[in-house]
């Protein structure tokens, strides 16, 4: 799952998109108002986690413009505030929840979560592709029936495949969708999780869902 983290304390922002990625979100960073605008309107997100004390433009105006704009991507408003004034102005803007620091990461894994598993308008909970069914909200996966342990990396790659079943998928777009977008390490390691999906998911049931279109990418096939 993807997540934009538009906070403007460094060392905060930090901390929280290590322990994000240890759970295998993909998090990309903007460190004010203007930014993660932008970032938001030019990328895909599954959620955005939105302070309100942001540089340029505050997180109120960044969520407003979002929703003016017909962009419905779950968002929760982070703030130092924590009077019922501001938490109502956060949920008049558009925000979908709201959290006050400090906060308890665990409550912020929590509720973000949560977000993700309601979604936007016109996401659904769980992608059903064949006899598989893999749930973004909860990072779980089965296959006829039967839970599939996969680690948060392979994960996010077949949420990658799945979210788009049945076209072709680039090794560039699932880095971008499985890592983060300041990746530049080797593409290569697509490789590394499409194989361990393989043996992971389609040869214990006798499938070949996940196809390799040479020069172009993979292609997740329901009726292979």
């Amino acid at each position: 799952m993807r997540v934009l983290l538009v906070e403007d304390e460094r060392r905060l922002a930090a901390l929280v998109k290590s322990g994000l990625a240890d759970e295998g979100f993909a998090v990309d960073v903007a460190h004010d108002g203007t930014e993660g605008l932008w970032m938001a309107e030019e990328n895909a997100y599954d959620a955005i986690v939105l302070d309100v004390m942001l540089p340029r433009l505050n997180g109120y105006a960044v969520c407003r413009r979002l929703r003016d704009a017909g962009n419905w991507t779950p968002i929760m408003v982070l703030t130092a505030k924590d009077g019922e004034y501001d938490e109502a102005e956060a949920l008049d803007t558009g925000a979908d929840d709201f959290l006050s620091k400090p906060f308890s990461y665990v409550v912020l894994l929590a509720r973000l979560r949560a977000l993700v598993r309601r979604g936007g308008r016109e996401r659904p909970v769980s992608l059903k592709v064949g006899d598989l069914v893999v749930d973004p909200a909860g990072m779980r996966c089965r296959r006829a029936g039967t839970d599939i342990a996969l680690t948060p990396k392979e994960f996010a790659v077949l949420h990658g495949l799945a979210r788009r079943a049945g076209e072709v998928v680039s090794k560039a777009e699932l880095l971008e969708q499985a890592w983060d977008f300041a990746y530049d390490g080797d593409p290569s390691i697509v490789e590394v999780y499409i194989s361990a999906l393989r043996r992971k998911v389609d040869a214990p049931f006798g499938r070949s869902s996940i196809v390799t279109v040479r020069g172009a990418g993979y292609r997740l096939d329901g009726s292979r």
